[in-house]
């Protein structure tokens, strides 16, 4: 089976994202390559294992960038659900920026929870936005994201 053979990749859906620092540290530690995917330029760290990717401005052209290369043994951190679903789909380990990993068991109810609150939101039956990110979302951040790299590497995904 050749993919027991294939490195790590971590891919960041980077525009929003508030735990970059934290996945370079990590992808640093681990000898792990990460592509920042954003639509407009961010700086990221003078690194080879970090490729910072600009793709259009189209709408969704991150996601589509990142879902196309979507595997197993890759792993997605972004908080955009319909993209989770994409990528959980085709096999990548996909954790959210609070930590909340997504899986095939859990993305369906994340993405009809996401579609209803879309639905309120547009009726003005409900306003505002996420609870704002903290410190303990931070730290179940790396938590799941360590979890994620150990279970890859058990499986036989390479690192460095």
């Amino acid at each position: 089976m050749s993919e027991v053979f294939q490195a790590i990749t971590l891919y960041i859906d980077a525009d929003a994202c508030p735990v970059k620092p934290e996945v370079y540290r990590v992808a640093e530690r681990h000898r792990i390559k990460v592509f920042v995917v954003s639509n407009s330029f961010l700086q990221v760290p003078q690194d080879p294992l970090i490729e910072r990717v600009v793709v259009s401005a189209g709408f969704d052209a991150a996601d589509d960038w990142i879902a196309e290369r979507a595997r197993q043994g890759a792993i997605v951190i972004t908080a955009d659900i319909p993209l989770a679903s994409r990528c959980v789909k085709a096999g990548a380990e996909v954790i959210g920026p609070t930590g909340k990993p997504f899986t095939e068991a859990s993305v369906g109810m994340a993405l009809a929870t996401r579609n209803l609150m879309e639905d309120l939101r547009a009726m003005g039956e409900v306003s505002g936005g996420p609870k704002a990110f903290s410190q303990k979302d931070r730290s179940a951040f790396l938590s799941a994201l360590d979890v994620a790299i150990n279970r890859l590497k058990r499986a036989g995904f390479k690192v460095g």
